[in-house]
Order: C-alpha cells, then sequence, then structure tokens
C-alpha cells in the first residue's frame, strides 16, 4: 500500500446526539498512530469535539463564501471553526436535497480553495445496481470530480478523498437479497482507482460507506483497495465503533 494511504476511519453521526463517551480521554473517536479517525458531527457539536480534541469535520457545506442561503453554512465558515474536512453528495444528500454532480464538484473545489479536506461520496442506487449500470453511475459522477482533480493537480493526494457507498447495500428492504460482500466491495474499488487519473490511482483514499460495522470490518479493510469506511450507524455505538478502528489499526 502507497504511505499516502493510511487507513482513515470516519463516524458520520448524521442528526443525531454524539454517543455516550464520545469526548473522553479513551475515546476510540481519536486518532491512532496505524489510523486517522475523523468525527462528522451535526454543525452544532463543533465546540465539544473542538475542546476534547478530535479531529472533526462537517456533513455538508454551500461552496459560496456568504450570500443569502438561509440554514446554510460554507466552506469558509467551515474552515473559520477549524473544521478538518468535509463530506460532499453523502447519499443522503443526494436523495433529499436533490444535490447533482455538478454542484458536488463545486463544494470539493470550494473546500479545496479554503484548505478543507473534502471526502467526495459515490455510488449506485439499487435499481442502478439491479439494472447493471454500476460502471455508468460511477463514471458519471466521477467526471466532475475528476475535473476538479485535474484542476487541482499540485495539491497532494491526501488532501483529496473518495468514498463509495453502494445504496444498495445499506437500504435493501429484502432480505432474501445480499448485501455487498468483501468481495463485491473490493472489486467495485479497484474499478472507481482505476478510473482516476493516473497520477492519482496508487496514492487517492478509497474509503467503503456500505455498513461497516465491528463484525465485518477486518474482512472489508483487509481488501487491496479498501483504505477505510465512512461509517453511519455504527459510529453511534461507542463500542461497535472501537473495533471497526481496532481492525483499521491491526490491518
Amino acid at each position: 500500500m502507497h504511505p499516502n494511504r493510511k487507513p482513515l476511519i470516519a463516524a458520520n453521526w448524521k442528526m443525531n446526539d454524539p454517543p455516550v463517551g464520545c469526548y473522553t480521554s479513551d475515546s476510540p473517536f481519536r486518532s491512532l498512530p496505524g489510523v486517522d479517525v475523523w468525527v462528522f458531527l451535526p454543525f452544532i457539536e463543533w465546540y465539544g469535539a473542538h475542546n476534547a480534541g478530535l479531529v472533526y469535520g462537517a456533513q455538508c457545506g454551500r461552496p459560496e463564501p456568504q450570500g443569502a442561503f438561509t440554514g446554510d453554512i460554507s466552506m469558509l465558515m467551515l474552515k473559520h471553526q477549524h473544521f478538518h474536512a468535509v463530506l460532499c453528495g453523502h447519499s443522503d444528500r443526494r436523495h433529499f436535497h436533490q444535490e447533482s454532480d455538478a454542484f458536488i464538484a463545486e463544494q470539493a473545489t470550494a473546500a479545496l480553495e479554503v484548505g478543507l479536506i473534502p471526502i467526495v461520496c459515490i455510488g449506485e442506487t439499487e435499481a442502478e445496481h439491479d439494472a447493471g449500470k454500476t460502471t455508468d453511475v460511477l463514471k458519471r459522477q466521477l467526471k466532475p470530480v475528476i475535473d476538479v482533480l485535474t484542476a487541482h493537480h499540485s495539491l497532494p493526494t491526501t488532501h483529496f478523498i473518495l468514498a463509495y457507498e453502494p445504496v444498495w447495500a445499506i437500504s435493501r428492504g429484502d432480505p432474501n437479497k445480499p448485501a455487498a460482500t468483501a468481495k463485491d466491495a473490493q472489486d467495485i474499488h479497484a474499478r472507481i482507482r482505476s478510473l482516476l487519473p493516473k497520477d492519482r490511482q496508487a496514492t487517492t483514499r478509497i474509503l467503503y460507506g456500505g455498513s461497516m460495522k465491528g463484525s465485518n470490518a477486518a474482512e472489508l479493510l483487509a481488501q487491496p483497495d479498501i483504505d477505510g469506511g465512512l461509517v453511519g450507524g455504527a459510529s453511534l455505538k461507542l463500542e461497535d465503533f472501537r473495533k471497526i478502528v481496532e481492525a483499521a489499526e491491526s490491518r
């Protein structure tokens, strides 16, 4: 593995209260020598994370530095409050806020320009997966992202991260349809890496966001092209999240 691809476990608390014990000295939300741990929290929780010394990021951000965008927070504002990174295009934002590929690329560009690290989320829905359109969807979503990479070619790849979210693997209602296996995830991660500019392929971190939890983290993180996880539900369970971080640390 390339040295720039240090494992990263990103906790996404979504619209939930922080788990009890997250700010203590032995919290699993603290980075370790062998693994980066970042917390993507509701905006109002930034102060607690800052005081606790956690590395924290935002779940979204507006590209414009200021303006009449009621309820939004700009990338520049996030930087001023010591946010380290920002999610761009999470599947929740694509679904509930109808964020387009072009707008997500604008967010990533704005984040880079103010010194935030964007984690750009990509992935196909259940319908797209079942129709065999995975590669087409990933190419479409990656096209504006690759344009951003090209425009910021001088930045190190540690300043830009991708997260693969197979929406079908985290939202299936039919128990007879299997979720993604570690092999499924590895195959898609390798495919995503092959679509990146050649000078970025070996060094860009790609996270897996398909319901990683303590019970499957070790197998997923053992895959050569999976560089960490974007963890939702399990990040609200302290000990389950600890198992994920330990799996990444022992990788």
